[in-house]
């Protein structure tokens, strides 16, 4: 199984993935401070959607990374890549 080795990829996924932990602790908070169940949902809702984005961020990058080293091709086959990718993940972002 491949690790991402992008090191800007790698921060981006850890970054959301944080927020995500602070969404999360705060609704926590919410549920210990007795907030309204709807507010809590809410809440919720916005994690997975967090979550979600960022699956598919790191699953696009993941699939970057690998398609990258198998093709042979000059810079303008690198630009497409990146472009398809980008087409790639609005659509897989629509998904969830």
């Amino acid at each position: 199984m491949s690790v991402l080795t992008n090191e800007a990829s790698r921060t981006d996924i850890l970054n959301r993935l944080k927020r995500a932990e602070g969404q999360l602790r705060g609704v926590q908070r919410m549920i210990d401070e007795g907030e309204p169940c709807l507010k809590v949902a809410q809440q919720l809702s916005a994690v997975r959607k967090a979550l979600d984005s960022t699956f598919v961020r790191m699953t696009v990058c993941y699939i970057e990374q690998e398609l990258d080293s198998r093709i042979e091709g000059g810079p303008a086959e690198k630009v497409r890549l990146e472009s398809m990718m980008e087409e790639m993940e609005t659509l897989l972002a629509r998904m969830t």
